[in-house]
């Protein structure tokens, strides 16, 4: 049971934002659990005629929002993997704007966009209930930064509650 006591040497100073959203007293495994039902909960809250809803021009809707946390999380987890696996090669970037360009979110349901949403949240549980302790910390590079796979794993946690955070408060 991985608590979340990432050293700075574990990630890129940017994602300081998101590990910041996640208790230190959390575990990994109820983190990604409860944050799956936060998730759902909080998306099947929002009123139908906010889901393609946009704040201020070249911002996102809810929708693509939602498809912005499924394709990171898809990203993360391969990080994850890759490292958990003490795959040194180091990792690319992803340019999150180009997935929403191609991803045609806003032509899905709110119920399909959950569906993947929880699809790809279960493998990330499952990929990390078979993970040891030390292959969580091993560090490898993404991004051209070092990186362990439970620095991604937890930074991918407070991802999620930061965009959360930011639908209250621009969106709804």
């Amino acid at each position: 049971m991985i608590k979340r006591d990432v050293t700075s040497e574990e990630y890129n100073s940017y994602y300081e934002v998101y590990l910041n959203m996640v208790s230190d007293n959390i575990m990994l495994s109820e983190g990604f659990l409860d944050g799956k039902k936060a998730v759902v909960n909080f998306f099947t809250s929002i009123p139908e005629e906010k889901h393609n809803y946009a704040y201020a021009e070249s911002k996102w809707t809810v929708k693509e929002v939602l498809q912005h946390l499924i394709d990171t999380e898809r990203v993360f987890i391969y990080r994850c993997f890759r490292i958990a696996r003490r795959d040194a090669s180091p990792l690319a970037g992803f340019d999150q704007d180009d997935f929403i360009k191609t991803c045609n979110s806003n032509s899905k349901s709110i119920t399909l966009l959950l569906e993947e949403f929880i699809s790809v949240r279960d493998s990330f549980i499952v990929l990390l209930k078979t993970l040891k302790e030390s292959d969580l910390k091993f560090i490898g590079e993404a991004s051209g930064f070092p990186a362990s796979a439970r620095a991604i794993a937890f930074i991918n946690l407070g991802h999620c509650l930061w965009h959360i955070d930011v639908i209250k408060e621009h969106y709804l």
